[in-house]
């Protein structure tokens, strides 16, 4: 089931790192050009880098040859989207950039290491970043026109599934699917208003004179960003909760912000730049506590709600409706995959979400003790889970796959519709490509007469 259409782009640092540590060794080169659009060695190189760490060495040539036919087509997209005046919104792609340039400097160790690192300076990353992401949402843009239309029916699913080799299927990893019910303790309002001193008192400092970094470092409560001094990086409209983002943007530069309080706790934020349509800040994280007795308390409430769910007294779903805390509530408790969007969990996604319980000690239908969980605002809270279908390893079959079998029968049939629309645009279109890959038998698009 593979993609033939692969967007090949040098968008992690990683690649970045591994592009300029090439092109110190070698001379590069050109090997194709499609309309005024060129694909050099060191492009093909650092993508076949990148494969081949993470298939193992195969057949060089073929993975070269598969690799250069995804840019070409790539390039095809995008001269096509200038020819059609396809817009692409410059806002949208700085706020891409954005996200990208902070992992890159979370990566480095700062920006001042980034020369070290990547051999290139913040703002040439930045550049270079923004070329390829508009490049990216260009093409997408173009193919996506392209494939809007397609569809399959269950008949063509079918046939596609019973054209493959039965020992060619792939193997479907055990997974499972759960309820939960979540309890969070109450904090109370003295400390609630603790914490809310303690911040108060940080904000007066930092007014007189001390410097918000080294505040965020001693006291800020969020891991992500003490170390950095509260830095968040850029962040565009839509990324934090509304509370937080409604206060960046409202701030000027270097102003410190009143109070806010959102469900990870209470921030004071002060804006270090504005740029374009993204704000930078730093912010100092308090979180009230949870008392231990609170804990305790929705432990025993849990272990008894469990009790009278496997004695019959109320079902799984009144009971997750009814006293859950957690954003599954509305579904009677059914817990959705943050990976996938539906409802199968792997072993190791379940596990990530709630570690102190086994899932393979669980029987489907049974319900777990209460174990502690930490939630997604980092809160501390107690959970009970129940196994609702448990379906074991087994090779791909369309009783149990059918989405996944039918998202791959839709996959290769816009495939298909790129690759027939690549042939007629190339016909029409300046293309060269080195000799050293004309000849090229995996190419699916015939590129020169």
């Amino acid at each position: 089931m593979k993609k033939v259409f692969v967007l090949i782009l040098a968008l992690m640092p990683f690649a970045f790192s591994l592009q300029a540590q090439h092109n110190k060794q070698v001379v590069d080169g050109i090997v194709a050009v499609v309309g005024k659009s060129i694909v050099k060695t060191s492009d093909v190189e650092q993508a076949y880098t990148q494969v081949r760490l993470r298939k193992g060495l195969e057949n060089e040539h073929v993975e070269r040859c598969e690799l250069l036919e995804s840019m070409l087509i790539n390039k095809l997209l995008i001269h096509k989207g200038i020819i059609d005046s396809v817009e692409v919104n410059d806002e949208q792609v700085e706020e891409q950039v954005q996200y990208y340039l902070n992992m890159a400097v979370r990566q480095a160790g700062g920006k001042d290491k980034l020369r070290e690192m990547f051999f290139v300076s913040y703002d040439e990353l930045h550049d270079q970043y923004f070329d390829l992401l508009h490049d990216r949402m260009l093409s997408q843009r173009v193919e996506h026109q392209l494939t809007e239309n397609v569809a399959v029916t269950p008949a063509e699913v079918n046939e596609y599934f019973n054209n493959f080799n039965p020992d060619s299927l792939p193997i479907i990893p055990t997974q499972y699917e759960v309820s939960e019910i979540v309890l969070t303790s109450t904090i109370s309002e003295a400390e609630r208003d603790r914490v809310r001193d303690e911040l108060n008192e940080l904000r007066e400092r930092i007014i007189k004179g001390e410097k918000f970094s080294m505040l965020a470092k001693l006291y800020s409560q969020d891991p992500g960003s003490a170390n950095k001094g509260g830095e968040l990086g850029f962040f565009g409209r839509g990324e934090m909760v509304s509370e937080f983002e409604a206060t960046a943007f409202a701030l000027k530069p270097g102003e410190v912000s009143p109070i806010v309080e959102t469900k990870f706790g209470f921030h004071i934020l002060q804006l270090i730049e504005r740029r374009g349509n993204t704000v930078n800040c730093r912010h100092i994280l308090l979180q009230p506590k949870t008392s231990s007795e609170d804990l305790l308390r929705a432990r025993v409430t849990l272990d008894s709600l469990a009790l009278e769910i496997s004695q019959g007294h109320i079902t799984f779903e009144e009971a997750a409706q009814k006293y859950s805390d957690g954003k599954s509530k509305a579904q009677g408790g059914t817990v959705t995959n943050p990976n996938t969007g539906n409802s199968r969990l792997d072993k190791e996604t379940f596990s990530e979400l709630y570690p102190g319980i086994s899932i393979l000690a669980l029987d489907e239908g049974q319900v777990s003790n209460a174990s502690p969980i930490v939630t997604e605002e980092n809160k501390s809270a107690y959970c009970i889970i129940r196994l609702n279908k448990k379906a074991v390893e087994h090779r791909a079959n369309l009783a149990d796959d059918y989405d996944r079998i039918q998202n791959a029968c839709l996959q290769e049939a816009q495939n298909r519709k790129v690759i027939e629309w690549a042939n007629r645009m190339a016909k029409n279109t300046y293309v060269r490509i080195a000799d050293e890959y004309k000849d090229c038998p995996s190419f699916k698009v015939k590129w020169s007469e």
